[in-house]
């Protein structure tokens, strides 16, 4: 994929025209298919994405093979396990595609490189990390305060339209609840 293809991508950034060519030139075009892994529980990461199209969860695997989604990434954000990234260590959770997606992949070294470079790119971190921050908070939040019912309207206001995208047992999954209890959940919202 050429640069100019990148950037347009980028486009929703709303970086410089300079900003937009670094990252353009350290980013890979990468197809991951439906159910495949950009990063796989245990694997140390090297790597970082931004989500040009499609949707991908976060996702812990018990070890009786009992998931947990702990966020559903779309369009126009990244995607990482950055804390596993920094810290060189494995990471606790999969980041799995949902449909057939397209990335912009970033190489952590590459970024790093351009990071020391030009000063920007730590101001641009920080954005992303107070915003992943404040989506981590409330998400606890909801989980520790809310009933299901009231966690569910809320998944409905923020990924509009989502439900034809995700599976049923996905969507309880990040509700932390069982499918059953889903199904269960549904029917009274409807009555």
């Amino acid at each position: 994929m050429e640069n100019e293809n990148k950037k347009s991508f980028l486009g929703s950034l709303g970086l410089s025209e300079k900003e937009l060519q670094e990252l353009a030139n350290i980013s890979q075009h990468k197809i991951i298919q439906k159910g495949n892994y950009f990063i796989s529980e245990g694997q140390i990461p090297r790597k970082m994405a931004f989500v040009i199209k499609g949707l991908f969860r976060y996702v812990y695997t018990h070890e009786n093979g009992n998931e947990f989604t702990k966020n559903i990434i779309a369009e126009n954000n990244f995607v990482s396990s950055y804390s596993a990234m920094i810290c060189n260590t494995p990471s606790y959770f999969a980041v799995e595609a949902m449909e057939n997606s397209e990335i912009l992949e970033i190489d952590y070294a590459d970024w790093l490189d351009i990071k020391e470079k030009n000063p920007f790119w730590n101001a641009f971190l920080v954005q992303i990390l107070e915003k992943a921050f404040y989506i981590k908070e409330k998400r606890e939040r909801e989980l520790l305060l809310l009933d299901a019912e009231k966690r569910y309207e809320i998944f409905t206001a923020e990924f509009l339209n989502i439900e034809n995208r995700v599976s049923q047992q996905i969507i309880a999954s990040y509700l932390g609840i069982q499918p059953e209890s889903f199904s269960r959940l549904k029917r009274k919202i409807r009555t």
